[in-house]
């Protein structure tokens, strides 16, 4: 499943990081990498941005981008 299929207030586990290597660079340096917990706190009224919390940070990122993370719910 898709990080921008999940639910507000729904956890779930990184399990792969797609896309260009710039992005996959990028959202490694904010925290998202495999097997760490990602929480969606708030999804904007037309469903971009998203924002999640990873590591006690807030971050907000593009439907575009949160399409390229695969998560697990309720999986370690």
């Amino acid at each position: 499943m898709k990080l921008s299929e999940l639910q507000v207030g729904q956890e779930a586990v990184v399990v792969r990081v797609r896309g260009d290597a710039f992005l996959k660079r990028r959202l490694c340096d904010m925290g998202i990498i495999k097997g760490e917990k990602v929480k969606v706190e708030h999804v904007a009224p037309l469903g971009d941005p998203i924002e999640v919390v990873v590591k006690n940070t807030r971050l907000s990122l593009r439907r575009s981008e949160a399409d390229q993370i695969e998560v697990e719910v309720g999986g370690e």
